[in-house]
């Protein structure tokens, strides 16, 4: 009995040693996803500069934020098969070192080419990254106080960290240069991937199954045939023959995917990962959410800096109030109330309270100040995406198979990439169609120009306050009720 008590003697200690090594993980997963999230704006307020250095058109300027898009929201779910395949740890250091090579690339491009393509090649290593993060965080975090805390970290960098990069992009811009945006990564990102090898063991459970090459395929050309037909709407029309003609292609290649994957053995996407009640509702509760919200980031921008005139600067620390709300409302959902209630009575209430932040910010007008006007919606909208994207992305990984956690993982972030994309593109049109409908009815002025985009604002808020209310009754029907169902690892991902 002298190796049951030694062994009994050593559980407290070791306890404690292995707590404090997940909240290591829990750090180096946290800076790895907001290295991804604030990519996706921290080179917005640095365009100018760098159009100037370099020399490219204002027409060719939006190809440096579409093309890291474009590559990390077609490549998602490739990656997170990736991950499930050849491992957790392995896919994570090649995506950290290979997000810093890239983004040095781009550091030093001499011409726009080079910025063009190092950003696309920094999406493809993104979506290599993202899934094996959120799919590491599942299997390590398996208690289920734990668990609740360390999802709602990552959902409060999920869905905040854009505000972030808006503030490092004007700070470095500002007191560097827009080179020093890329760069920044090499400091998330060699740490980060010096901590993954310290910290996740080498050995780990992986999927004995072979690589779907069809359905990788199908799957990226239809998620690039959508992502890239709804940019080109957003900066074109909808009616454009380019638009058209990327969107159908897309649906058709998508549609083929999910045929494919009904009759091969070893699928690309498990259909089981998206059939389930709880992780299909989850997914649509992401993409919903990330459709509004980024509207009203997007349009909000334009609020701060043309009829408030902020600077960018201003204009990145403005949203941190939003950042607080996520961050409160992803705390108290996931810690007190997710592990009592589960996540249907939660996720509608979240969308029902960001639709009352959406419909205070419909009320904007030319005399609306920042304190007025916007400061008390970013709070409440905050509050209820905390409520929205945390309960969705714990719910999206919970119970997975552990040979699963990466493709349901990048599920996760393909619904953020895809409502995202659908959100700047379908609001960019009603924003234009609210704005060509004032200055018709109004006389030509500069007073009137600048009303009639306030105008454009409030309305796509209105749209915003409609899309949340919707996703309220869609989600309180889609999703199952009860509490959430954990499935334990069968491998421990700690290095010992």
């Amino acid at each position: 009995m002298v190796d049951g008590e030694s062994e009994s003697s050593a559980s407290p200690r070791d306890s404690v040693e292995s707590k404090k090594k997940r909240q290591r993980i829990l750090l180096v997963i946290a800076l790895a996803q907001l290295m991804i999230v604030l990519d996706t704006t921290v080179m917005n307020i640095a365009l100018p500069s760098a159009q100037k250095q370099l020399g490219f058109s204002t027409d060719e300027r939006q190809w440096v934020i579409t093309a890291y898009s474009l590559t990390f929201g077609s490549l998602l779910l490739l990656g997170g098969r990736l991950s499930d395949m050849f491992g957790r740890r392995r896919t994570l250091v090649i995506g950290l070192l290979g997000f810093a090579g890239v983004s040095a690339i781009g550091g030093a491009a001499p011409n726009f080419a080079i910025l063009v393509a190092a950003r696309a090649l920094q999406g493809a290593f993104a979506a290599i990254l993202a899934p094996a993060a959120l799919s590491t965080l599942s299997v390590t975090f398996t208690e289920t106080k734990e668990r609740a805390r360390a999802f709602a970290v990552y959902a409060a960098v999920a869905a905040g960290g854009s505000a972030i990069g808006l503030i490092l992009g004007g700070m470095l811009t500002q007191w560097l240069s827009w080179r020093s945006c890329l760069y920044i990564n090499l400091f998330f990102a060699l740490p980060t991937a010096w901590g993954v090898t310290r910290l996740l063991a080498r050995r780990e459970e992986r999927s004995r199954t072979t690589l779907d090459l069809l359905g990788a395929v199908l799957a990226a050309g239809g998620l690039f045939s959508v992502v890239y037909g709804l940019s080109y709407a957003e900066t074109h029309t909808w009616s454009a023959p380019t638009t058209i003609a990327t969107l159908a292609g897309g649906v058709l290649l998508l549609v083929a995917f999910v045929l494919v994957e009904l009759r091969i053995k070893n699928p690309l996407l498990p259909l089981r990962v998206v059939l389930d009640r709880t992780r299909g509702g989850s997914y649509f509760a992401i993409l919903l959410g990330f459709l509004s919200m980024f509207g009203a980031f997007l349009f909000l921008t334009y609020f701060f800096q043309e009829s408030l005139d902020f600077s960018p600067l201003k204009t990145g620390f403005a949203f941190l109030p939003l950042s607080a709300g996520i961050a409160i409302g992803a705390g108290l959902c996931n810690t007190k109330l997710l592990p009592r209630f589960g996540p249907r009575p939660l996720v509608p209430v979240g969308m029902v309270v960001a639709a009352g932040g959406m419909l205070w910010l419909h009320q904007l007008t030319t005399q609306s100040s920042y304190a007025a006007g916007v400061l008390g919606p970013l709070v409440i909208l905050g509050f209820g995406m905390g409520f929205v994207v945390a309960p969705s992305i714990t719910a999206a990984t919970a119970g997975i198979a552990p040979q699963d956690a990466g493709v349901g993982s990048a599920m996760v972030n393909t619904s953020q990439q895809i409502g995202g994309a659908i959100g700047a593109a379908l609001l960019s049109t009603i924003f234009l169609q609210a704005v060509n409908s004032y200055t018709g009815a109004h006389a030509a002025s500069q007073s009137a120009h600048n009303a009639a985009a306030v105008y454009g604002y409030a309305t796509v808020f209105g749209v915003c306050t409609l899309i949340f209310s919707g996703g309220a009754v869609l989600t309180g029907l889609l999703m199952p009720s009860g509490r959430l169902a954990v499935e334990d690892a069968s491998t421990p991902l700690m290095a010992a």
